[in-house]
């Protein structure tokens, strides 16, 4: 080949591969941008009166709180560092209507009921708590104390949750009693510095008996993933009286021993009889920065044609979907009002409490019992990650709080919502012997999430609507494992995780209200499940089979449907309406429980009816507004004597037989720490819930009507008709992003400004 026709030849590749990036470019620009609209119109329309369940608003928190402030007699304080000993407004939440209620109004047949919010005062200067309703909202002219309408008996003081103005004093109480008496033990045990300090993790509950306010403190290196570094100094502190000078410190636990005052400590540290911990310089096996450089990314979600649900207020429209959601400061998360083509299967589907049960050979978390709703659920649902958290293109909303601050707090982006393909066929058949065909339909389901961060544990909290009818409320939870230093007999309560660090095994438990409405409010709980009988085969009756058979049952009484854990439970759970579907079936919805709970509180235990609701994996109630929640605010720091005890809602043992239902549902899991705990814990495996199933409530699968549903036969499998999916390339458009953003630690609690 001579050198012209190589440079001939070379030339021309140059000049192809130019052209086609030219071609590459004026494709990639002119390829059109997905619709930021919506294609195709809504199923159904927004409907204003799903308000009557909305959070409340930034100015209606702020007229509660001039009213409240109006009321001279009350002598109330909303200042953030208020004292114990002063009367401080804690919180403000929205009061739920009657049911009756708001069901006439939803349903056009009565007036839209009074809106009302709840607050709580604590009371500090009179030793006692009380709940006020204050009404009409906006514009608020009235309140009244509903205390013991609510509790049946007065709220001691000593119930209250501790506020930032509380920590604020013990934190200045620890560094002036303990941390400034052991400097040496802190620099030659801890490398704390002149200056610096250890942070300290509390244990609950506060003490042994009712109007006990001691609280252990795990002491812990101040730094990232604080709860994974503990050095092994846990402090005992009584703050009872609501006056900081008369708190006191009362026992310290120093690697494994145990003294009675910080100068015992002191005194036998300095003489050299105790056995000491020398600091060992490590890294921080808790820092969750990246250990490598991004790459390539991950897939992500985008509409090709608009996104095909809708949010209006607190009304959302998803394909046959509606419902009304909320954000509970205390209890988190909740959706009311929740139909399906229009017919209503739920009145209120919420997250009630939350709690974990430890143990460990040191003394704080040897007794710790965390009731998540006294820190309140709700109350750290902060900003959520784009493309993390939850998908870039979701839908994100605002929410606002009143609870323990001065002024009501905007959480930017709290709560997401997004539609989202499930990774599998919500149903499909591939013909093979006969009439060659495939039918099928991509599970697409709308998912409703928020995630709340309460001290180490996130919990993502999903409630999930397909288009079967089916709905599902699910946690899944991650975040840092709550550790202790390690002691001797440590092993007996965990793995070790990290050099001298025990991870502590824990229970979490999480229950949920369900109050289904299955074709009206008259409804029957009822069992099904299966048993082997032994029949003889009609053509060969001298041989005999064991034949599966169903095996049906209605439960009557409240007790009788208090079904307890690790029993022996039927596999199928309904809430029944005595209406009929085409075939002569009771409709129903199903309540199909996932969870792999670990044993709940033994009853012997006095705490234990401070979470009574563990008791059940399932328990159906009547319906009554006087039994809105399963716990309590207060049962976290008065286990002893709860203000609610959910064992006496079944003390009555009233019918549920064509009675308004209600059915308290608990999931969980057993965490038993393990290596790959660190630095977080994984959602893979942690976690649980419930699936609200159509069992006989249509008279066949809705989702045959969706247009997701696919169908091709031998012959036309190219074809768009019936199966888009094959003409996708055709239609092919480049997502619309929004831009990323994240304004999250704008609502965090920052004590160093009141140090």
């Amino acid at each position: 080949m001579n050198s012209a026709v190589k440079w001939l030849l070379i030339l021309f590749a140059l000049v192809s591969i130019i052209l086609n990036i030219i071609l590459i470019s004026i494709y990639s620009n002119t390829a059109p941008k997905c619709s930021a609209q919506r294609v195709h119109p809504l199923r159904g329309k927004h409907d204003e009166r799903s308000l009557v369940f909305a959070d409340l608003t930034q100015e209606e928190y702020a007229q509660v709180q001039r009213y409240m402030l109006q009321q001279k007699d009350l002598d109330i304080s909303t200042q953030q560092v208020t004292e114990p000993g002063a009367n401080f407004l804690f919180l403000i939440d929205l009061s739920l209507p009657k049911k009756a209620d708001a069901l006439a109004y939803l349903d056009g047949k009565g007036p839209q009921p009074v809106r009302e919010a709840t607050v709580v005062v604590f009371h500090g200067a009179r030793g006692y708590i009380k709940e006020y309703v204050v009404w009409p909202l906006p514009n608020p002219k009235h309140h009244r104390d509903v205390t013991t309408e609510r509790y049946k008996r007065e709220l001691p003081i000593n119930a209250r949750t501790v506020t930032v103005g509380e920590y604020v004093l013990l934190s200045g109480f620890i560094n002036n009693k303990v941390f400034s008496k052991l400097s040496k033990l802190l620099k030659e045990s801890f490398d704390v510095n002149e200056g610096e300090t250890l942070y300290t993790f509390e244990q609950v509950p506060r003490g042994l008996r009712s109007g006990h306010r001691t609280s252990w403190l795990n002491c812990l290196k101040d730094v990232s993933g604080v709860y994974v570094n503990p050095v092994g100094l846990d402090l005992l502190i009584n703050h009872e009286s609501v006056n900081a000078s008369h708190w006191k410190v009362e026992r310290l636990f120093y690697n494994g021993q145990y003294f009675d005052s910080v100068e015992e400590l002191k005194r036998k540290y300095d003489a050299g009889t105790i056995k000491k911990i020398v600091y060992k310089d490590s890294p921080n096996h808790a820092s969750l920065k990246t250990r490598t450089k991004p790459l390539q990314m991950g897939p992500q979600l985008f509409y090709a044609e608009g996104k095909r649900y809708s949010i209006s207020h607190n009304h959302v429209l998803y394909l046959d979907w509606s419902f009304a959601f909320g954000l509970s400061s205390l209890t988190g998360m909740r959706v009311f009002d929740v139909r399906f083509s229009g017919e209503r299967i739920v009145y209120e589907l919420s997250v009630q409490e939350a709690t974990s049960v430890y143990g460990s050979a040191t003394p704080g978390m040897m007794i710790t019992k965390f009731v998540d709703s006294n820190f309140g659920i709700g109350r750290f649902a902060h900003e959520l990650v784009r493309g993390v958290d939850c998908p870039s293109a979701a839908t994100y909303v605002d929410t606002y709080r009143y609870i323990d601050v001065p002024v009501p707090v905007r959480y930017r982006n709290s709560i997401c919502v997004f539609e989202h393909n499930m990774g599998q066929p919500l149903r499909r058949h591939f013909s093979d012997f006969s009439h060659h065909s495939y039918g099928g339909m991509a599970n697409s389901a709308l998912v409703m999430r928020t995630i709340t961060a309460i001290a180490n544990y996130d919990y993502m909290w999903d409630f999930v609507f397909y288009q079967n009818g089916a709905v599902e409320a699910k946690v899944h939870a991650t975040g840092f494992i709550a550790s202790s230093y390690l002691v001797d007999g440590s092993l007996r309560y965990g793995h070790q995780v990290a050099e001298n660090v025990l991870g502590n095994i824990h229970t979490h438990f999480v229950n949920f209200k369900v109050d289904l409405d299955v074709t009206g409010v008259k409804n029957v709980f009822q069992t099904k499940d299966m048993q082997f009988v032994n029949m003889s085969l009609p053509w060969r009756p001298d041989r005999y089979a064991m034949i599966p058979e169903l095996v049906e049952k209605q439960l009557k009484t409240e007790k009788e449907a208090a079904l307890r854990h690790h029993t022996k439970t039927p596999r199928y759970l309904h809430i029944a309406s005595n209406k009929t579907n085409r075939w002569g079936h009771q409709s129903s919805y199903r309540l199909q429980v996932y969870t792999f709970a670990g044993d709940n509180l033994p009853e012997s235990e006095a705490e234990e009816k401070a979470m009574s609701w563990a008791r059940y994996k399932v328990a159906i109630t009547k319906h009554k507004d006087s039994e809105q929640t399963s716990s309590s605010v207060y049962n976290q720091n008065d286990m002893w004597n709860p203000a609610v005890d959910f064992s006496k809602y079944m003390e009555d043992d009233e019918s549920i037989e064509n009675e308004d239902l209600v059915a308290w549902v608990t999931a969980g899991f057993l965490h038993i720490p393990h290596a790959e705990d660190i630095p977080n814990t994984v959602t893979v495996g942690n976690g649980g819930g419930v699936l609200l199933r159509p069992h006989n409530y249509f008279d066949e699968d809705p989702s045959v009507n969706s247009p997701d549903a696919v169908y091709f036969s031998a012959g036309d499998e190219d074809s768009c008709e019936n199966n888009r999916m094959a003409c996708l390339a055709q239609e092919t458009c480049s997502p619309v992003l929004e831009p990323y953003t994240y304004h999250g630690f704008e609502g965090v609690v920052k004590f160093e400004d009141w140090q």
